[in-house]
This record gives C-alpha cells, structure tokens and sequence, in this order.
C-alpha cells in the first residue's frame, strides 16, 4: 500500500506547504515541490554527453521551475530509481551524481557500472579511499 501511493505522488507535479516541522530541516518555509518522473526525466534527459548534474542541481532546477522554494530529496531520488531501474526509460541517469560528484551507490550495477558508463562519455572519474568521484566537477557540470 505505501508503494502504491509514493507511485501516485509520482505521477504529477505537487505543490505544497513545507510543514512546519520540517522548516528547520529545509531552512525555509514556504512551497515544496513533490517531483513527478516525468519532470525529474525530462530534466535529465537534456544533460548531454560528458557532462553531468548533481541531485542538488536537479532539485534547485526543479524548484526554480514550479517558484518552490525547495524539492523533496527523496521523492526526487525515487523518480529517478524508476528511471534507473526501467529498460524502456532512455533518459540518461548515470549523469547525475551526489553533489560531491560522487558516483550513487544505489543505481543498477553500484558506483562501478555508473563510473564506467561515465568514463565511456569522456568524463574522469577519480577514485580514491574506496569512492569514486567526477574529477573537476564544477568544469564538468551542466548549466540550465
């Protein structure tokens, strides 16, 4: 049951309240953004080969776009697991990264199928202490 309704707030753009509780959290009040895949999607979806976006990029994107102040974290990163995770899906989801430029763990095949795909886009990926990384981030970074 709670699938199915975190596949419903899915489905469609939602604007709403940041609760009171959580203002401390997202440092504001006012309008939260609830993304759908299909926002998340074509967003993704214009970053080109060898470059990438940061899921905090996205989500201040995705905001700006709908006048919210902020994007839910984690609604963001499920649609962006449904695209992930769906063979039909040809947005590109390997290009956004954490905002570190660190790979995300939780794509199909863990950070090692998500640097490699990258690598084959001609973006370096360092990795050192075990994590791996875009190297120079901030040059490889798309700009909405």
């Amino acid at each position: 049951m709670a699938r199915r309704n975190l596949d419903d707030e899915l489905a469609s753009d939602v604007l709403v309240d940041i609760p009171r509780a959580h203002e401390r959290r997202f440092g504001c009040s006012g309008k939260l953004l609830k993304p759908s895949r299909a926002s998340v999607e074509a967003l993704v979806q214009k970053v080109p080969r060898g470059r990438v976006l940061t899921t905090a990029l996205l989500r201040e994107v995705l905001a700006k776009r709908h006048k919210a102040q902020v994007t839910c974290p984690f609604l963001t990163k499920r649609a962006l697991m449904a695209i992930a995770d769906d063979p039909k899906a040809s947005a590109p989801f390997w290009r956004v990264v954490m905002a570190s430029g660190e790979m995300i763990s939780a794509y199909p095949g863990g950070t090692a199928a998500q640097a490699k795909q990258l690598r084959g886009e001609g973006v370096t990926v360092a990795t050192r202490s075990g994590k791996s990384r875009v190297a120079e981030l901030g040059a490889r970074l798309v700009r909405f």
